[in-house]
């Protein structure tokens, strides 16, 4: 059995796969956290109970009446807390660790210019949002039902120009579908603090097809579908009820 001491770049790693992945999916027998444990020389089941590990710090995952492993370190809260306070900087790290580089998956055949670096490294970031939001509503819209991912987006609560600090935080996000997520940036829905679904009745004046009174007017008073971890922020819904929700 492999015991030696977890250094701080394998908790990094561990835990932006914990962020990545649903909580039933973290096992020894998945195929990406084999892949993982390969990259750092664990084992899949060490890798599988230190994600579990954190999960013990989840109070969505607690609240729910599972409890992970319960045997979280204190480095383990430290890395915890590193990224809850700072997810910029936090999942940036975590790439760089995951991806050693520029991967050859990369269509773009100049790697000297800045500007691709730059972008392939945004791309990789926003991917972490996605994934993390994601699995954290089981690829399911929370307004829908839908849960068909090709059709799904990581919408920011709290849009992104308006928090650079928070444009990665999962807190920040919610699984939509095309429809809402349009609708939501737009302001024409908003999930209200206690997680219900207000529509603005300016859409309901000027949309009125019986497509729209069917999948928009009716979603009124609907209580969005919680997520598995990572529950929505109430100052981030407040913030769009208040500054993005045409009321």
């Amino acid at each position: 059995m492999n015991r030696r001491r977890w250094i701080e770049d394998e908790l990094i790693i561990a835990f932006a796969l914990y962020c990545q992945m649903q909580f039933g999916r973290i096992h020894q027998r998945n195929p990406i956290i084999i892949n993982v444990s390969n990259q750092i020389d664990r084992t899949p089941s060490a890798l599988a109970m230190k994600m579990l590990n954190f999960s013990s710090l989840d109070p969505e995952i607690l609240d729910s009446g599972r409890s992970g492993l319960g045997n979280a370190s204190l480095k383990d809260e430290e890395i915890w807390n590193e990224f809850h306070e700072n997810w910029g900087v936090a999942v940036e790290k975590a790439q760089e660790l995951l991806d050693n580089g520029l991967t050859e998956e990369t269509e773009v055949e100049d790697f000297s210019s800045e500007d691709i670096v730059t972008k392939i490294k945004a791309r990789r970031k926003q991917g972490f949002f996605r994934n993390s939001v994601l699995s954290s509503y089981k690829e399911t819209c929370c307004i829908s039902g839908l849960n068909y991912s090709k059709f799904l987006i990581a919408s920011h609560i709290k849009p992104w120009s308006e928090d650079k600090e928070n444009r990665l935080n999962p807190r920040n996000g919610l699984c939509l579908s095309m429809l809402y997520d349009r609708a939501f940036d737009l302001g024409f829905i908003t999930i209200a603090p206690d997680y219900k679904v207000k529509v603005s009745e300016l859409l309901k004046k000027k949309a009125t097809d019986s497509y729209s009174k069917r999948n928009l007017h009716q979603v009124e008073s609907r209580k969005i579908a919680l997520p598995e971890k990572f529950l929505p922020a109430k100052e981030f819904l407040e913030y769009h009820n208040n500054n993005v929700f045409k009321s």
